[in-house]
């Protein structure tokens, strides 16, 4: 059963009968509002109002004071354990020279790979504008490029002087956190190993 937010509880809950749920789930039935607050009182719990649409409404017998608690605590865990979806932009020209290419397109392997969106926008200049199959071509040949790590979320197109793709990544974002973590570990685990036949200083690796 669903709790609102701020549900009615003990005396605030103004209707006649409600049905009455026990501490521990049991269905105790429809009883009058004094003796479900006698009940509630008798089991020093709180009275609270958890389906106040039904008819009657339904009540249940707890400690809403541990209850909220908890609540509070999940609710903290569950914004911890958040993932949220980061959209990295990369820009290029529709006639990058190779060197530029090859390192922007580290960059978006680097991005796919940590599970981030990439939106890659070609940028016309001039009479570029005239040759928008010169992106697309691009495009088309960086997608073919990372296909290891991404696939193409939205196809390419055309906006005003530029032209955008969104590529997403094949992991989900959480999935290559656990795999940076572990793959981190193992370098931990690698530079602190000191073989037994030599004297090696420590040395840390980079991930």
């Amino acid at each position: 059963m669903h709790i609102s937010v701020e549900p009615r509880i003990n005396e605030r809950i103004r209707v006649p009968h409600v049905r009455l749920v026990g501490p521990n789930g049991e269905q105790v039935g429809i009883v009058g509002i004094e003796e479900a607050l006698r009940l509630a009182q008798g089991a020093d719990l709180d009275l609270v109002e958890v389906a106040p649409e039904a008819n009657p409404p339904v009540c249940k017998i707890m400690d809403y004071g541990k209850f909220k608690y908890e609540a509070a605590v999940k609710a903290r865990e569950a914004r911890k354990n958040q993932v949220n979806t980061v959209i990295k932009e990369m820009k290029l020209r529709p006639k990058i020279d190779s060197h530029d290419y090859e390192t922007k397109k580290s960059h978006i392997q680097r991005f796919l790979a940590a599970g981030d969106k990439v939106k890659v926008t070609i940028m016309f200049r001039g009479r570029e504008q005239q040759r928008p199959e010169m992106g697309h071509r691009l495009l088309m040949k960086l997608a073919e490029d990372i296909v290891d790590l991404g696939v193409v979320e939205a196809a390419p197109r055309l906006d005003g002087r530029n032209m955008t793709m969104v590529i997403a990544p094949v992991r989900r974002k959480a999935e290559a956190r656990a795999a940076a973590r572990r793959e981190e570990a193992a370098a931990q685990k690698d530079a602190t190993a000191v073989s037994p036949d030599t004297d090696v200083t420590t040395t840390e690796q980079a991930s």
